[in-house]
């Protein structure tokens, strides 16, 4: 399991299973936990998940990836005690919901 913190302060956990399935499942983010500490603890935005509420997908803008320029979205899913990533992947664009940062 790693470790990260997040622009809020929360410790936000990356279990060995979804390790492994993000770099099968998305293989261009092999490699990419530098970018995924980054976008954490750094985010251009984060946004209430619509579909999910408990759901935050913090984005930040990378040129020069593996596909390009895009921007790196984490899925973390926040709980009472706990905070986790779901997902990562690359997009060309933020998704619509509440923006919570930065704080408006």
């Amino acid at each position: 399991m790693i470790w990260f913190k997040d622009v809020f302060g929360r410790n936000v956990r990356l279990t060995d299973e979804r390790r492994e399935h993000l770099e099968t499942a998305h293989p261009e983010m092999a490699g990419q936990l530098d970018k995924v500490a980054k976008t954490l603890e750094a985010p251009q935005t984060v946004v209430k998940s619509s579909t999910d509420t408990g759901a935050e997908l913090y984005y930040r803008f990378y040129s020069l990836t593996a596909l390009g320029d895009k921007y790196l979205c984490v899925v973390v899913k926040v709980k009472a005690e706990d905070a986790f990533i779901l997902t990562v992947y690359f997009t060309d664009s933020i998704k619509k919901g509440d923006i919570i940062w930065p704080a408006r």
